[in-house]
C-alpha cells in the first residue's frame, strides 16, 4: 500500500525522523503496568518502537486510510487498532480499569483536549508522553510567573510531574507544520489526593484564568465570596502569581467560606 497522504482537517503531520520517534517511545518507563495507548499513529513511525518494548499496545486512529495502512503493515496490531475518535471513545472497552500509558505525536488541533481527557482518567494513566505544538508543551510544563502559565499548567501539574524534554524542528515532518514542536512527559504523583474539593479546585483555576489580567478579587467575583474572605492578601494577586499549592490553599479558603 502506498503511503498515507496527510489530511489537513485532521491536523496530520507525519514524523519522518526515526531517531525522534525512538526518543519519544523511550520516554515512558512502563514500571508497574504493561498497557500503552498510542493516539494518532498515522503510518506507525512511533508505533514500531513502542511495539519493540513487548507491551500490550493499542492504537486509536480516526483516519480510515491510516487504519488500512496499519492493518497491512503491522501484523502485531491485529485486533488492536481502534478506528474511533479518542475524545469520544470509552477507553474502558479495551483496558477496563487497568493502568495504561498514553503516548503519541498528537494532532495539534485537539492536543489540549487530549490532556483534559487524560486528567479525567488520571487514576488509570500513570504516564503521558508525546509531541505537541511547542508553545502548548511549554505551557503545560510552565511554572508560575509566566505569561504562558495558565489553566493547563496548574491542572496538569496538580496531579503530574511535568517535564519539557526536547524541541523538534519543523523539517522532520511531512508536511512541515508552521511551528516548532515540543515533546513532554507527565508522570503521575503517586499516592496523591488533592487536599481540597476537586470540582471547586477546577472551577477556581478556570475562573481565575478566564480574566487573567485581573486580580483574583475581581476575577473570582462570580463565586460570591464573602467580603471578609476577599480581604485576604491572596486576592491582591493575579492568577499567574500562584503556584499549584497556592491554588489548593485558595480553594481550601473558598471552601471554608461556604461556596
Amino acid at each position: 500500500m502506498e503511503k498515507v497522504k496527510a489530511k489537513k482537517h485532521l491536523g496530520q503531520h507525519f514524523l519522518k525522523d526515526e531517531s525522534i520517534a525512538k526518543a519519544i517511545a523511550d520516554t515512558i518507563n512502563l514500571q508497574g503496568y504493561n498497557n500503552v495507548l498510542e493516539i494518532g499513529p498515522g503510518m506507525g513511525v512511533l508505533t514500531k518502537y513502542i511495539l519493540e518494548k513487548e507491551t500490550n499496545v493499542y492504537v486509536i486512529e480516526i483516519d480510515t486510510e491510516s487504519v488500512d495502512y496499519l492493518n497491512q503493515n503491522f501484523p502485531k496490531l491485529k485486533d488492536k487498532i481502534i478506528s474511533k475518535d479518542f475524545l469520544k471513545y470509552d477507553i474502558k472497552e479495551i483496558f477496563d480499569n487497568n493502568q495504561f500509558a498514553i503516548i503519541g505525536n498528537f494532532p495539534y488541533n485537539i492536543s489540549t483536549q487530549i490532556v483534559f481527557k487524560c486528567l479525567d482518567m488520571r487514576w488509570q494513566v500513570p504516564e503521558f508522553a508525546g509531541m505537541f505544538q511547542k508553545e502548548v508543551a511549554e505551557r503545560i510544563c510552565e511554572k508560575k510567573g509566566s505569561k504562558t502559565y495558565g489553566i493547563l499548567s496548574v491542572l496538569a501539574q496538580a496531579f503530574y510531574d511535568a517535564e519539557y524534554l526536547f524541541t523538534v524542528d519543523e523539517t522532520v515532518f511531512i508536511p512541515p507544520p508552521k511551528v516548532k514542536s515540543g515533546v513532554l512527559r507527565l508522570r503521575r504523583k503517586e499516592n496523591f489526593t488533592l487536599p481540597c474539593n476537586e470540582k471547586l479546585f477546577f472551577t477556581v483555576v478556570k475562573t481565575a484564568f478566564q480574566q487573567r489580567r485581573k486580580t483574583l478579587r475581581n476575577s473570582l467575583k462570580t463565586l460570591n465570596l464573602s467580603d471578609n474572605l476577599r480581604e485576604d492578601d491572596v486576592f491582591n494577586l493575579r492568577p499567574e502569581q500562584l503556584d499549584v499549592n497556592q491554588f489548593i490553599e485558595l480553594t481550601q479558603k473558598i471552601e471554608a467560606d461556604g461556596v
